[in-house]
């Protein structure tokens, strides 16, 4: 087994008064030449953004892009005409592609809202741009694993070009669960949303990040209250 963390002091950081950013991955300004990616996991940014702000519109391609919100509601729109409102509890994700270009605003003008922005490498390029979400029950993450994204479009969740696996999980203090990894040569990057939490003998705390590769499973454990998201993906980039 072979292990990396990332704990969440160390990660970057930009604020725009309008968007307060942490960056695990190099982004933008951050640039750290040993944080780049985590095999075809490329971005995990942990952002802030203000009542009524957001990012205008901009283009992507062939990137699948994952949105998760965790407090508040985020406003979606674009150019194929789609146009979705994502809250907390629901996953967004959006295949790039050939090209696409969206916005992703806060819908509130009151209150602020805190979204996970996640990039993946694809493992088709040049494919048709599509966007989709769903919303998720947190019941069915308590003490469990709950998977939110994979490669399959007929499996739980959404689905990215990408054979990753998302799981979100709310554990109780104490819990013991072992993850079996679903596939040879992948890894899983746990981040921890709240909460301190031993993940194969590393102890996390909030919003560190851990690494973990060349095993067919590990165990995870709840110190306090936690909630995890835990990120399966190829470790070697194609």
């Amino acid at each position: 087994m072979q292990t990396l963390l990332h704990t969440a002091n160390t990660r970057g950081h930009a604020s725009h008064g309008w968007l307060n950013s942490y960056h695990t991955f190099s982004f933008a300004g951050y640039n750290n030449p040993q944080r780049v990616h985590f095999g075809v996991l490329r971005v995990l940014n942990d952002d802030t953004v203000a009542a009524g702000m957001g990012f205008g519109t901009h283009p992507h391609d062939n990137m699948e892009i994952i949105s998760i919100p965790l407090e508040g509601t985020l406003e979606h729109k674009d150019n194929a005409g789609n146009h979705g409102i994502i809250r907390h509890g629901d996953v967004q994700v959006m295949s790039a592609g050939t090209g696409i270009a969206h916005s992703e605003k806060n819908h509130s003008q009151t209150e602020q809202v805190k979204f996970l922005q996640i990039w993946v490498f694809p493992n088709k390029r040049n494919v048709q741009p599509r966007y989709d979400q769903q919303a998720f029950e947190a019941a069915n993450r308590h003490n469990q694993f709950q998977q939110v994204l994979s490669p399959n479009s007929d499996d739980a969740g959404v689905w990215i070009h990408q054979d990753a696996w998302f799981h979100l999980a709310d554990f109780d203090a104490g819990f013991v669960a072992e993850y079996q990894v679903k596939k040879p040569g992948n890894g899983v990057y746990v981040f921890v949303l709240e909460g301190d939490a031993t993940v194969a003998g590393q102890a996390l705390h909030r919003r560190d990040g851990f690494g973990v590769w060349d095993t067919a499973s590990f165990t995870v454990k709840g110190d306090t209250d936690t909630r995890l998201l835990l990120m399966e993906v190829p470790m070697e980039l194609r």
